[in-house]
């Protein structure tokens, strides 16, 4: 029995990763769902032509088959954390075509719910991420927590990310509209240093839970993303 979607097993070889990224039509929306534990079980032709897998290849695979290697654990952590606490969640992802060439995309995941109110499946939608927003902000930023990671592992990429939000001043969904509007020309990221380390702190697992307040800013951001 599968109990976490870790325990899902990847039954095909992944690419080794190039610094090409995919030629694609950026005006799409690629669209995937996937069930509780995570394995894919449809996708729209976007997806398959951007990341250069048929539906054959992908229908039954987790959804780390299009991981890529320069991405955080920690926001896959905060990714399924949320959604299996059934809060909504929204990120800016780097993946792996089989090419081995990368794609950049927000994604934004919604449920699908049995009579009973029981999550059965996630769908996500992804747009691209502007290029100077990537280049000057979220590249440098999961680079720093890659780092962390290696050093301390996801707790010190964890108080590293909370304390940056907190002396920005904004919660998560604030945080990625600002990244995300391509028309301000002072996006860019900046270390921010931690806070001293306490080693009888527990750090909290929901770092960045979203709340319902958190939820009607995504809403309104994706309709007008989408729209």
């Amino acid at each position: 029995m599968i109990n976490d979607y870790r325990e899902i097993e990847l039954t095909v070889e992944r690419p080794t990763p190039i610094d090409r990224e995919v030629d694609w039509n950026k005006s799409q929306v690629v669209i995937s769902e996937a069930d509780v534990y995570g394995r894919i079980t449809n996708v729209n032709d976007v997806f398959s032509n951007v990341c250069g897998y048929s539906p054959d290849e992908m229908i039954g695979q987790p959804h780390s088959i299009i991981r890529h290697p320069d991405m955080p654990k920690l926001i896959f952590k905060l990714l399924w954390d949320n959604l299996k606490a059934g809060n909504n969640f929204i990120g800016v992802i780097k993946n792996l075509a089989k090419s081995g060439e990368y794609y950049w995309v927000i994604t934004d995941f919604e449920m699908r719910r049995d009579a009973m109110g029981n999550i059965t499946h996630y769908i996500a939608r992804r747009k691209s991420v502007p290029k100077a927003v990537i280049e000057n902000y979220v590249a440098p930023l999961y680079q720093t927590l890659l780092k962390l990671e290696k050093v301390g592992g996801m707790e010190l990429s964890a108080r590293f990310f909370k304390n940056y939000l907190d002396k920005q001043g904004k919660d998560y969904i604030d945080f990625i509209i600002d990244v995300m509007n391509e028309n301000r020309e002072d996006v860019a990221f900046q270390d921010i240093p931690m806070a001293p380390m306490d080693s009888n702190k527990v750090i909290s697992d929901d770092i960045v839970t979203v709340s319902d307040a958190m939820n009607e800013k995504r809403k309104s951001f994706f309709g007008r993303l989408f729209s």
